[in-house]
């Protein structure tokens, strides 16, 4: 990896230009660190009791009435955040909206059923499932096409 700098006090502000061949998860690291994406944990309640929740081990978050809720292997946590300050935190290429108040860990998902009216139901590895409104379908096809591996 070749890595330039130039210091010009001329700049009128920050531009970071990453340049290759192809999009791989070393480069998608670099975009949410610069981006300052870079969330290592998140507190959610549970009764009286707060929890400290790790980002990669939340399988979605979804709003439940007027509060927010992670949902992990060892349950559902309420959280004070708004989903789309959620959506400003956490990694975009790990994490990615699928309704007004569903975002999903693209890790934990084991599978789509494609339905008529234009949704999609998202399965998550836990046997979870969620529905993808229409106005979200695209962007999780394009998410899903650029994690994809290229077969050598």
């Amino acid at each position: 990896m070749k890595v330039s700098l130039n210091i010009d006090s001329g700049f009128k502000e920050t531009k970071v230009i990453i340049e290759c061949s192809e999009m791989d998860d070393s480069i998608k690291s670099i975009i949410d660190f610069i981006k300052g994406q870079d969330t290592r944990f998140l507190v959610g309640r549970d009764g009286d009791m707060q929890h400290i929740l790790k980002p990669a081990e939340i399988h979605y978050f979804h709003t439940n009435s007027d509060t927010v809720a992670a949902v992990t292997e060892k349950g559902e946590f309420r959280l004070k955040e708004k989903l789309y300050e959620l959506e400003e935190v956490l990694p975009p290429s790990q994490f990615i909206r699928l309704s007004k108040s569903v975002i999903a860990n693209l890790d934990e998902l084991s599978r789509f059923e494609a339905s008529f009216n234009g949704t999609l139901c998202v399965y998550f590895k836990s046997g979870a499932k969620e529905y993808v409104s229409r106005n979200y379908v695209n962007a999780i096809k394009e998410s899903l096409k650029m994690n994809r591996r290229k077969e050598k």
